[in-house]
This record gives structure tokens, sequence and C-alpha cells, in this order.
């Protein structure tokens, strides 16, 4: 698992039947690494997350057909923020 700021949504309106109506976030790295991950918990932009990646991506959805690697998993209420960045 890794954590990441959500830092915005992603508008997908001609997808592949296997990705389903997923919402998708754009999420980004303290190293500046930017990706898009599926969010079914609706984190919002600022939000810091904690994703899972690989098959482990599919179950969290709740949907093994869904066709992804990278899944919001929850949104972080409380975190040591030393590390990380306003």
């Amino acid at each position: 698992m890794m954590i990441c700021r959500v830092v915005g949504s992603i508008v997908c309106s001609c997808r592949i039947d296997g990705l389903k109506h997923t919402v998708f976030r754009l999420v980004e790295s303290e190293s500046g690494l930017q990706q898009a991950a599926t969010d079914t918990v609706g984190a919002k932009p600022g939000d810091w997350v904690f994703l899972t990646t690989g098959t482990a991506a599919r179950f969290a959805t709740g949907d093994y057909e869904v066709l992804t690697d990278l899944a919001v998993c929850g949104v972080i209420d409380q975190w040591p923020p030393a590390s990380a960045p306003n």
C-alpha cells in the first residue's frame, strides 16, 4: 500500500466496458508522481488516501470485474504530518 494526496478528478466519458462506471481520481505521491486511481470511497481533492495496487486493487473496488491496478482504499483522517507537505 502507499499514501498519496488526491489532487483532482478525472472525467472519462468514453471507456472500455471493463471500467464500468468507476470514479477516477488523480493522486500524487510525495515525490510528485501522478497516477490515476479508481475511487469507491468518495475521496476529495486535498484528501490524503491510502491505495493498493495490482490484483488487490480489483478486490478493493468490490467488483472483481473492474479493470484497475490502483485503487483508493480509504481516506486518512489522522496521520502524523511531519513528513507531509501542506
